[in-house]
Formats: C-alpha cells, structure tokens, sequence
C-alpha cells in the first residue's frame, strides 16, 4: 500500500512538471519558438550617488 502511494506521489509530481515544460503558442494556437528571457536594463548613477539617465554627464552604470 505504501508503495502505491509513493508512486502515485511519484507520478503526480512528474505532471506537474512536464505541464511546466510545454512549448510555446501564438494567438491563432500555432506552436513558436519561445522567447528568452529579457536582460535587466541598466542603471546608472551620478556623482553624487542618485539614479540618472544613462545619458548624463559623469554617470556610471551600477552592477
């Protein structure tokens, strides 16, 4: 009995999973290519230690 149960645990967890792993779909439902993830934009800051545009005079990007 324990056995069937740790299987079913087993099983249940694998759909769970494999759910997340599906492909991606447009808005008609046709299947395309997934997207990556997008990288985090870059911050910077001035002299002083305030966030700017990167565009400014003296700003340095933060890591």
């Amino acid at each position: 009995m324990l056995k069937s149960i740790l299987v079913a645990a087993a099983l249940a967890s694998f759909a769970t999973v494999s759910a997340h792993a599906a492909p991606c779909r447009d808005a008609k439902g046709k299947f395309i290519k997934c997207e990556t993830a997008k990288p985090k934009p870059v911050k910077c800051k001035d002299a002083k230690g305030r966030f700017t545009k990167c565009d400014t005079v003296g700003a340095k990007p933060v890591k």
